[in-house]
This record gives structure tokens, C-alpha cells and sequence, in this order.
């Protein structure tokens, strides 16, 4: 079920690119450019209500905070690239497992409704037990390797950075 779980999440990482440092960086922008506005109109109110000097330092603050927020919506851009490649890379590497293609499940559905869901079920069962005795009786001629546990850990560390 945890195969399907991430499936699921980088099915949809990969189409929208979010994850928690494009939100983090969208919520800074939106504030700052919400600041530039209260600068903005600040700085129109002291202009025309004085000649100079407040209109120098509210135009400096304007100018700071409109630079915090085009630096914010690169990042942001950036970072939704960079999560959207990663998700299309990881969902390449996981493309080699069959039964996850939506493709494959559709066709065994029809295959399923075609034959017939009373026949299929016990064919489907036989195949599963041979399938966990086959791989049972592999695994112990070979040392053990949980390539799952590996690329879960990989994953994890991948989010973390």
C-alpha cells in the first residue's frame, strides 16, 4: 500500500511541483508583496503630503521590498522546476514496476470482466502464493538485499534535503 502511497505522490508532484518549499516560498512573496503595497500607497501618502525627505526613505523601503519579492517568486519558480524533475526522475526509476501503470491495471480489469471474476480469482490467488514461494525460496540462495528499504531510505533522504 506504501507503493501506491508514493505512487500517487509523485504522480502528482510531478504534474504540479509543490511540496513545502514552493508553499513556504509563495506565503514570503505574498507577504512581501503585500508590504510593497502598504509601502507603496505609504510612500504616495507622503509625497504628496511633504516635499522630500519621508518620500526618500519610503521609496528605499518600497524598492527593498519589492526586491525581497521578485527574489521570493524566482525561488519559487525554481524550486517548482527542481520538485517536478525530481518527481519525473523518481517516477522513471519506478517505471520498471508494471502493476503500477494505470495501462496495466485498465487492461487486467477488462481481462477480468471478459473471462470472468468467479474464474480469474483463484488463478489470481494461485499465482500470488507461487509468486511469495518463488521469491521466498530466492531469497535464501541469495544474501539478503531489500532494494525496497533502500530506495524508501534514499526517498526520505532526498525529501530531507
Amino acid at each position: 500500500m506504501n507503493g501506491w502511497r508514493r505512487y500517487l505522490e509523485l504522480q502528482a508532484r510531478s504534474r504540479t511541483g509543490l511540496s513545502g518549499g514552493v508553499i513556504a516560498a509563495a506565503v514570503v512573496g505574498m507577504l512581501a508583496a503585500m508590504v510593497t503595497l502598504g509601502l507603496a500607497v505609504t510612500s504616495l501618502f507622503i509625497w504628496l503630503a511633504q516635499a522630500y525627505s519621508p518620500l526618500t526613505a519610503g521609496v528605499i523601503l518600497t524598492a527593498a521590498f519589492l526586491l525581497i519579492t521578485l527574489i521570493a517568486l524566482v525561488c519559487c519558480v525554481l524550486l517548482q522546476r527542481r520538485n517536478a524533475e525530481q518527481a519525473k526522475i523518481a517516477l522513471a526509476a519506478r517505471s520498471n514496476q508494471p502493476w503500477l501503470d494505470p495501462r496495466t491495471m485498465a487492461m487486467g480489469l477488462q481481462i477480468g470482466r471478459a473471462i470472468g471474476w468467479r474464474k480469474i480469482v483463484p488463478l489470481v490467488a494461485a499465482g500470488l502464493l507461487a509468486a511469495e514461494i518463488a521469491r521466498h525460496v530466492m531469497g535464501r540462495r541469495r544474501p539478503a538485499s531489500d532494494e525496497s528499504d533502500a530506495d524508501d531510505e534514499r526517498d526520505e533522504a532526498d525529501e530531507a534535503a
